[in-house]
């Protein structure tokens, strides 16, 4: 291990060169028009893995954008790891926001590189391929086996993903899985993953008239779409923040009292938080702190709006349709399936008899709690104290990655979330970061965890 972690050490500068260049691929997964970036990206870091020596790499197709598998065995009597991470990013709209275009990386004067993709989830899944060339350029092979499955189609729902692991269940055998695509709780503070929320997300669409039309002539006679859908939303929280929907709260497991004490003990600073975003108050659901609000307690966001005109100026409109998107994050046992029925049936209840409905399913994913004293997690716990000199907490994550729950109902395997990813890095908005040294202390953490694991009882 000590001289894995002194070649990832001495060539630290060659990695960065390296993830820099794959940053420069837009592997946009949402837009078709990047399709072909998408698959160049691939391809760069299937040639890339050949390179450094991993046994075995392959482009497998799908109905989509392609998986990346790559397998290095080395011992059938050590752990096998399943490494997850994808390697297409989110769009970087609005661009007139970005300090610097978002695909060509600048790292600034603190360290600090700057591109779509740098924290979620390029660099991050980027330090498990440099982990493992350092233990092949110093010691010939890991202590483990590893296994890779890295997607292009995270940001835009995984739909191929979940066939992919039914169809391919014996090549993806293993005995942990590992994901570094969460944060840490915050600078200095090594974390370890526990829970993660699920994920429903729905799109409804109210339409009125047949066509827009001039609110002079038509207001007062024809109910307006905006209005209607803005009631609608507008009642889908109470005035202590508790979703309305009927049987919302129906399979949610309440937090135990260990747990929130555990959640008093982290070093969350309401006031930075608040600051980082620029709000000055807080809104959590009555009863929760705002900690347990955006980690263990189910959620309800509208993810974006539209209706009528929306141009420079004004124009005297009565919309046609007006549409939202709706997200909504959930805690164990409650599951996409039912709360998305639930949500439509709250919209279908209160749907005005002068507008027409539309709702649509768009994706979903499930919550996941794992054990921390599983022997995985505690290699991981010491492999972050060695790097860090000091122990991790374990935390639960606000996020959802839904592929997290099909690896333990298809594969049975539970799952490491060892991220390295920071609130402040703006993922999935302008002027994404990662600092360089959390890229390094990554890949070291990484090193250790593999020493770490491949000992363990």
């Amino acid at each position: 291990m000590q001289s894995a972690l002194q070649h990832a050490s001495h060539h630290f500068p060659t990695f960065v060169e390296e993830l820099v260049e794959l940053l420069k691929i837009p592997s946009i997964s949402t837009d078709s028009e990047y399709a072909d970036e998408v698959r160049r990206c691939a391809n760069w870091l299937v040639d890339h893995m050949k390179a450094i020596g991993v046994q075995k790499v392959e482009l497998m197709e799908t109905g989509g954008h392609p998986i990346i598998y790559g397998e290095h065995l080395v011992d059938a009597s050590k752990p096998t790891v399943l490494v997850y991470g994808h390697y297409d990013v989110q769009p970087p709209d609005p661009l007139e926001l970005w300090n610097t275009p978002p695909f060509e990386p600048r790292i600034d004067e603190n360290g600090k590189l700057f591109a779509r993709g740098s924290s979620d989830d390029k660099g991050q899944m980027f330090m498990h391929v440099k982990a493992l060339e350092s233990y092949l350029k110093a010691e010939d092979n890991p202590p483990i086996n590893l296994k890779f499955l890295i997607e292009g189609e995270e940001e835009c729902g995984s739909v191929h993903l979940t066939p992919f692991i039914e169809k391919h269940k014996e090549l993806l055998k293993a005995d942990i899985v590992m994901v570094s695509d969460t944060s840490m709780f915050a600078r200095g503070v090594p974390t370890i993953t526990y829970g993660l929320r699920g994920l429903a997300y729905t799109e409804v669409i109210l339409t009125g008239p047949n066509r827009d039309l001039h609110s002079g002539m038509y207001g007062g006679g024809i109910e307006n779409p905006a209005n209607a859908l803005a009631r609608m939303i507008a009642g889908l929280h109470d005035e202590n923040h508790r979703i309305t929907i009927p049987g919302f709260y129906d399979n949610v497991v309440d937090l135990k009292a260990e747990e929130r004490e555990t959640f008093k003990t982290l070093p969350f600073k309401r006031d930075n938080w608040m600051e980082a975003v620029g709000v000055k108050a807080t809104r959590s659901e009555g009863g929760f702190t705002t900690l347990e609000g955006i980690t263990a307690r189910p959620t309800l966001d509208v993810n974006g709006m539209w209706s009528g005109y929306q141009g420079e100026g004004a124009k005297t409109v009565l919309p046609s349709l007006a549409g939202a998107k709706i997200s909504m994050r959930l805690v164990p046992n409650q599951t996409p399936e039912e709360i998305t029925d639930k949500i439509r049936a709250y919209f279908e209840a209160n749907v005005p008899d002068t507008m027409k409905l539309e709702f649509k399913d768009l994706h979903g994913g499930h919550g996941v709690v794992v054990d921390y004293t599983h022997p995985a997690m505690q290699s991981a716990a010491k492999a972050l104290n060695d790097t860090y000199g000091k122990d991790p907490v374990f935390t639960k994550h606000g996020g959802s990655i839904p592929v997290v729950a099909d690896f333990k109902k298809i594969l049975g395997l539970d799952t490491i979330l060892m991220g390295f990813g920071l609130a402040e890095d703006a993922i999935h908005s302008p002027n994404e970061s990662f600092e360089l040294d959390r890229f390094r202390q990554g890949i070291l953490s990484i090193i250790r965890f593999m020493d770490a694991y491949s000992g363990a009882e």
